[in-house]
């Protein structure tokens, strides 16, 4: 229980610096919004150009991601938050011990009642611990992956400084863009860990010693996590922006189902205003223009792109930063 009992301690405390560096990383998205409120992009599914968008929307969406995975980093902080001392080797002992005074001495909320299920909680609370990294990580990759398709001549709307490229091995003509696809890869750290928890905690109650093998991927994989949103924390305020290439990849065709909206504001029912719009859709080779600012200003509901409500984003994150710095045994 004395092992356990620090591997805990040791939880808590790197899941509240994992949160904190989530919240870094929420927080510069969100910088990045404000800047780039009004900057048009293409909104895309299945990759493919849909509707207008802003990079105020884009890079909100990330802010809001990792805010909520904050959230959840802090919750497994509080599944962790249980003293298992006194437990034993799973049945107690034939002592008097003030369990409770021990768990307030070191700073825990509350204490695990049964030392059996104290004992046979090792690897299924480590599992919640890397599902809620897991959840930022996850949310990393998938910026990760936006860079690296719009860090590529195809679409050309991202450039990284030159110190956070590296050189082809025998390519002159080109940098890549290595820290991006670093983080996407890094996710299956992660991922692979919590499997093998997944499977090593397949066991009866009690104490096996198949257990002293759960320790190794929990830290493998929280240094992993570091890694990864320490390098969104240096990524996003660096990035550089191709503003015009960006609006005019914004075409004639993505207003198409702003069209058809307003056609069956008309009365038109939206079946009828669907086919009518694509038999007549625009271009997609030429730029909306004017037009393209005037479709994501009108997208008003909340949270769209003329109505990001970033303050309310960055309220949020105001609450995970004081809830992060709050002690657990006072949260």
């Amino acid at each position: 229980d004395q092992v356990l009992g620090a591997l805990r301690l040791f939880e808590r405390d790197e899941l509240t610096d994992i949160a904190a560096l989530t919240a870094e990383a929420a927080r510069a998205c969100l910088d990045l919004a404000r800047r780039e409120t009004w900057t048009l992009m293409p909104g895309y599914t299945h990759l493919q150009r849909a509707v207008p968008q802003t990079v105020g929307h884009w890079a909100a969406a990330f802010a809001e991601g990792f805010t909520e995975s904050g959230r959840v980093l802090v919750g497994a902080r509080g599944a962790c938050d249980a003293s298992p001392l006194g437990a034993a080797a799973g049945y107690g002992v034939n002592l008097p011990l003030d369990r409770e005074g021990v768990a307030h001495e070191l700073g825990f909320t509350r204490v695990a009642t049964n030392p059996l299920w104290s004992q046979t909680s090792r690897g299924m609370t480590e599992v919640v611990v890397l599902a809620a990294v897991w959840h930022a990580v996850a949310v990393a990759r998938r910026l990760a992956w936006d860079l690296s398709l719009f860090t590529t001549a195809e679409f050309g709307f991202v450039t990284l400084p030159v110190d956070l490229t590296t050189g082809a091995s025998i390519m002159p003509n080109k940098r890549n863009p290595d820290i991006v696809e670093l983080v996407r890869a890094s996710c299956s750290v992660v991922e692979g860990a919590m499997v093998e928890l997944m499977s090593l905690s397949s066991l009866p109650s009690g104490y096996h010693r198949d257990l002293q093998l759960t320790k190794a991927p929990v830290m493998r994989a929280l240094a992993e996590a570091r890694g990864i949103l320490a390098a969104i924390v240096r990524v996003v305020p660096s990035l550089q922006l191709a503003r015009e290439k960006m609006a005019a990849a914004v075409t004639e065709d993505t207003l198409a189902t702003d069209r058809a909206v307003e056609l069956a504001r008309s009365g038109l029912p939206f079946r009828e205003a669907y086919r009518r719009v694509a038999a007549e859709v625009g271009s997609a080779d030429v730029p909306a223009g004017d037009a393209a600012g005037a479709s994501v200003r009108a997208r008003t509901s909340l949270g769209a792109a003329g109505n990001l409500e970033l303050d309310r984003i960055g309220h949020s994150l105001d609450r995970l930063s004081e809830d992060i710095s709050r002690s657990p045994s006072s949260s």
